[in-house]
């Protein structure tokens, strides 16, 4: 299983940006998938996820900004960001808790590759 994810650059504050990330590979089931984000010298952060029922969450610092969404049949998750900031800088990862085939009833954690965002002042 793999998580490949485009998007992302360099945006003035208040500008837009839109990221994606499609799961491929043996997969049977996904239940979450979401954004992580991680700026220079701290921990990674959740940014937001949703559920295959569509329920999301949301940090504090990007609600009413963010939009996280999914394409089940695809496999696929958005996220749109608007009015960023520059305290949205930082690499943003994809996540998902995938069922293999074959695999029994387990989710397993995938990450995807990080993607750059960067928000100038």
């Amino acid at each position: 299983v793999q998580l490949q994810a485009s998007g992302g650059g360099l945006v003035q504050a208040g500008g837009s940006l839109s990221l994606s990330c499609a799961a491929s590979g043996n997969i049977f089931s996904i239940n979450d998938m979401g954004w992580y984000r991680q700026a220079p010298g701290k921990e990674r952060e959740l940014v937001a996820s949703i559920y295959n029922g569509g329920r999301t969450t949301y940090a504090d610092s990007v609600k009413g900004r963010f939009t996280i969404s999914r394409d089940n049949a695809k496999n696929t998750v958005f996220l749109q960001m608007n009015r960023l900031k520059p305290e949205d800088t930082g690499v943003y990862y994809c996540n998902a808790h995938i069922i293999r085939l074959g695999d029994g009833y387990n989710y397993r954690n995938f990450w995807g590759q990080g993607t750059q965002v960067t928000v100038s002042s």
